[in-house]
């Protein structure tokens, strides 16, 4: 055998070994994200998977519904705001205190400034593990 075929082989077999072990079932793996902003007054979906829709319930609330629903309520999200071009403005994503904010069709998020203050922003990014 000559090297190349040796390293074609050598390639193969992991690719394999990596196949089997992650899958899209693997708790590491994103089951829903979002990239969305509220721009010139209406929400604005730049790229998702597993998302159908994001809404924008009142200044700062969003409810962003999944495609596929998760089989339960136990699963985690992390998020991260910021207002694109301004950078002394911080943002933070939270969730909503409501028990039905977070169901297995959507889970409701908010923003809000350093303050408190609920406020819409240019670029929210969500993540969903499950």
């Amino acid at each position: 055998m000559t090297l190349a075929r040796n390293i074609a082989d050598l390639a193969t077999a992991i690719g394999r070994e990596i196949k089997t072990r992650i899958t899209a079932q693997h708790p590491g793996v994103a089951k829903a994200w979002v990239c969305f902003g509220y721009v010139g007054n209406q929400v604005v979906i730049r790229a998702s998977f597993n998302v159908q829709s994001v809404a924008r319930i009142a200044v700062g609330k969003y409810r962003v519904t999944f495609a596929i629903r998760m089989p339960d309520t136990a699963y985690c999200w992390t998020a991260f705001a910021r207002n694109a071009g301004n950078q002394t403005a911080l943002k933070i994503a939270a969730a909503r205190v409501n028990a039905e904010a977070k169901t297995t069709q959507y889970v409701e998020v908010i923003c809000a400034t350093q303050s408190g203050t609920l406020s819409d922003t240019t670029e929210l990014n969500l993540t969903v593990f499950r």
